[in-house]
């Protein structure tokens, strides 16, 4: 990846010690965290004045269980490239609400470098070699079928 065009990265998480970790693991992988947002409306003001090419979004933030919005308005009125971080997925609506995929939390380095690797790909790999316990990617056709119901 470090041949790669560094990703300019938001973190939409509220809890400040996972925000700083996942801060410190991506600029090692030689990545450039723009913001955190700790809340929606954050998160929201941040996505529009930084524009960053991907956003790691939490769905449960300070401001309650908004993340799937805050993904929703990233993906198809900011054209930010989402990808989910949640221990919990079953809130994860059926479209995805334009993200890529998942990470589980607890994440671990190896999927969010995987996620990462998957993003900058900038389409699906085969399942076998994209799939590990904590980056469940999203399929493309998937992706589009979801902004065209946008």
């Amino acid at each position: 990846m470090s041949s790669e065009k560094p990703l300019r990265i938001l973190i939409v998480e509220d809890e400040i010690l996972i925000a700083l970790e996942l801060e410190s693991l991506l600029q090692d992988l030689g990545h450039d965290v723009v913001g955190i947002a700790s809340s929606s409306g954050d998160a929201l003001a941040l996505g529009r004045d930084l524009k960053p090419d991907l956003a790691f979004v939490d769905i449960h933030l300070a401001d309650g269980p908004t993340g799937v919005d805050v993904a929703r308005k990233l993906a198809f009125e900011d054209q930010v490239t989402v990808l989910f971080m949640t221990a919990n997925a079953k809130r994860i609506p059926e479209d995805f609400a334009g993200a890529w995929g998942v990470i589980a939390k607890p994440y671990t380095e190896r999927g969010v470098r995987e996620a990462l690797a998957y993003v900058m790909a900038g389409q699906p790999r085969q399942s076998q070699e994209a799939r590990t316990v904590t980056f469940v990617p999203f399929g493309a056709a998937n992706r589009q079928r979801s902004s065209q119901m946008s």
